[in-house]
């Protein structure tokens, strides 16, 4: 432990840590440190009670640590596919292989662009996060009491007894690297990054799962040129494969998150018919009524 805090800590045994002009005293003989007392009462009350609590939430069927690449890449690849589809086939004159040449395109520059922009994100969150814990950590060393006693502040605005805050930080005081994860968590909201988090995973999850879910609307395409040519039909594929990836994909954000799997399908397939019903009728406007039309 740095000298410094050795010293705040052996201030703080025999004084007190002030908090809005009120003096909290901290009782070193006190054997019942967070009265233990009051909480053996509490919970026998509520034993005598009755059980009257909610039940637990149910957890998440899956805590991957790229969930968020996964459900944003793959949502937002869908929906930029068939917008694009549907607004080329609301002119009606491109063939299914210009389709696939611009939708192909489209997305292989959109995954790219997406998976670098999830990389660059990350690790400039990254950055921060490590700046703003060396700053924690110079306050922790040069300003130990002014920090305990903020710690004290934001325990106290929680809920917790200003007794058992006060010994509940002169605790933490003693361990530096618990001090700065408190600080860092609690007064500034941000979470020290672990040594397994790679900001070049999420951007390969987030390229991957662009390339995978924006696929579902070109397949319509591939499958049906051997079978017709009515353009239509293609589309009315598209529509359908569309619909069947946004409806699994809103599946497995509410397995993910633990949401009602009907809602979180209902709201992605939403998100993707309007999308793309404001893409056609842009499409068709500008060919219809505003005359955008090819010589």
């Amino acid at each position: 432990m740095p000298a410094n805090l050795r010293e705040t800590n052996s201030d703080i045994d025999n004084t007190n840590l002030l908090l809005n002009n009120q003096e909290i005293i901290i009782d070193e003989e006190n054997p019942t440190m967070f009265r233990r007392k009051k909480l053996e009462e509490k919970e026998s009350k509520a034993q005598n009670d009755g059980p009257k609590h909610k039940p637990k939430p149910k957890s998440p069927t899956w805590k991957g640590e790229h969930a968020k690449s996964i459900v944003y890449g793959g949502l937002d690849a869908i929906v930029t596919c068939f917008s694009l589809i549907s607004s080329i086939s609301s002119g009606g004159k491109m063939s299914s292989v210009d389709v696939l040449v611009l939708g192909f395109a489209n997305l292989m520059a959109d995954g790219i662009s997406m998976g670098f922009g999830d990389y660059v994100s990350s690790s400039t969150e990254n950055k921060m996060v490590a700046l703003e814990k060396d700053v924690t950590e110079w306050e922790v060393d040069n300003n130990g009491v002014s920090e305990m006693r903020s710690l004290v502040g934001r325990y106290r605005s929680l809920g917790m007894d200003p007794h058992d805050a006060a010994t509940v930080v002169k605790i933490f005081s003693k361990y530096k690297n618990i001090m700065v994860e408190e600080e860092m968590m609690g007064q500034k909201g941000m979470l020290s990054s672990s040594e397994d988090d790679k900001p070049w995973k999420s951007g390969l999850v987030t390229f991957v799962s662009f390339l995978l879910f924006g696929s579902a609307p070109l397949l319509s395409f591939i499958i049906l040129i051997p079978f017709t040519d009515n353009d239509n039909i293609k589309f009315i594929g598209a529509c359908i494969l569309s619909a069947l990836a946004l409806a699994l994909l809103g599946l497995a954000k509410a397995k993910i998150s633990g949401e009602g799997y009907g809602v979180s399908a209902l709201v992605t397939l939403s998100n993707g018919a309007i999308a793309a019903a404001t893409a056609y009728a842009i499409g068709w406007t500008l060919r219809n009524v505003a005359g955008l039309e090819e010589p």
